[in-house]
């Protein structure tokens, strides 16, 4: 990963240029922001350009033996560390799915969590750092470095460390050996152990602004001009949020439009303004089917989706941020959603979220919603 892979940020970039070259680079660095917004990608590129051995003053080379290392993740000074799910009640560290995180970072280099338990195998799963990955980092931070000046350990998410890991952690930046530097990409640092915060220096990365969003997606995914546009408004500067709206807007004429959230959110409002039980019965139960974060997107991506009608039912179109398929179909259906059931609505949305994230049985939870939206959608 080089600094020109990375789309934006140049400020950053060129912070992080002038660390190393005023040789002021810190032990711990926490990339900290939202989601989608390039964390892990500056922190890889960083890496690469510190043990690059023939770097320009403003990359990385991309041909020496180091950069060759770090483009197949083979980096003998390259540790990475990442969220996990036991295998079998077993103790387990990130080596042991080094491989699926590997692909992950290939197939997805802005790397959506959502979909790292999917690649696991298990998405109904929440992936964690446990205390035997601080076991093995402090092992492995006894050795020097091999072939660099530093070695580095690639953390990915350490807001996902249970308490017992994050105290190794701490352990291992108060007190960290000469050549060991830690940088990490976080996106929720005020789940961090406020001791391990106050210990690291920190990057806030901003969100992208719309015209980025709307130049990746026509130059990396090749839509159109005026569908990127659309996108990016509703992605608001989160790449992966924009990704997983291209991928629902590629397959709305496809024979997968039933399992996109566009189609389900549809299928609920067309079923309960019907009032048709039996088949929102079936409803619930191909959305159970998704498993928990599943869920827990759709029903965010629904809220989403009440709030924008309700302003388009205000006539105030031009703050509306809506894909072309979504503003068609709101078109018709704004007008029910309006000051005497919006509320509700959202109440209901979030009331099913809630009671999702705590393991209710969402059979019963979404039956229970799309009664309530029933009731709801022709006040």
């Amino acid at each position: 990963m080089r600094f020109s892979d990375i789309p934006g940020h140049e400020d950053i970039k060129d912070r992080l240029r002038l660390m190393v070259s005023e040789g002021r680079v810190p032990h711990a660095l926490l990339f900290e922001g939202p989601s989608g917004t390039a964390k892990f990608m500056l922190a890889r590129a960083f890496a690469q350009y510190l043990h690059c051995t023939d770097r320009h003053d403003d990359d990385s080379c991309g041909k020496c033996p180091s950069c060759l290392q770090h483009q197949s993740f083979r980096h003998i000074d390259t540790v990475y560390s990442f969220p996990v799910i036991k295998k079998d009640n077993k103790p387990t560290i990130s080596d042991d799915y080094r491989q699926e995180f590997v692909e992950f970072m290939s197939e997805g280099p802005f790397m959506d969590f959502n979909r790292w338990p999917v690649k696991l195998n298990n998405p109904n799963k929440r992936p964690a750092i446990y205390v035997e990955e601080g076991n093995e980092l402090i092992r492995r931070m006894v050795y020097t470095a091999h072939a660099s000046k530093f070695k580095i350990v690639l953390m990915w998410l350490p807001e996902r460390m249970q308490e017992d890991a994050a105290n190794k952690m701490l352990k291992l930046i108060e007190e960290p050996t000469s050549d060991t530097l830690f940088l990490m990409a976080s996106d929720n640092s005020r789940a961090l152990l406020p001791t391990i915060y106050s210990r690291v220096q920190r990057i806030k990365v901003k969100r992208y602004a719309n015209h980025e969003v709307e130049r990746y997606l026509i130059s990396e995914n090749g839509l159109a001009p005026e569908t990127a546009c659309d996108i990016a408004a509703v992605a608001e500067g989160d790449i992966n949020r924009a990704l997983e709206i291209a991928e629902i807007a590629h397959n709305d004429n496809s024979d997968t439009a039933a399992t996109n959230s566009l189609a389900m959110f549809i299928k609920l409002m067309r079923l309960a303004y019907q009032r048709d039980i039996a088949s929102l019965k079936v409803w619930s139960n191909d959305v159970a089917s998704l498993k928990r974060e599943g869920i827990l997107r759709f029903l965010d991506y629904c809220a989403r989706m009440l709030r924008e009608n309700f302003i388009l039912n205000l006539g105030v179109s031009g703050l509306n941020h809506m894909t072309t398929p979504e503003h068609n179909f709101s078109a018709n259906f704004a007008r029910f959603v309006n000051e005497r059931n919006v509320l509700k609505l959202f109440d209901e949305f979030n009331l099913a979220s809630r009671d999702v994230a705590a393991n209710g049985n969402p059979k019963i939870i979404l039956f229970d919603l799309a009664i309530s939206v029933i009731l709801l959608l022709k006040q």
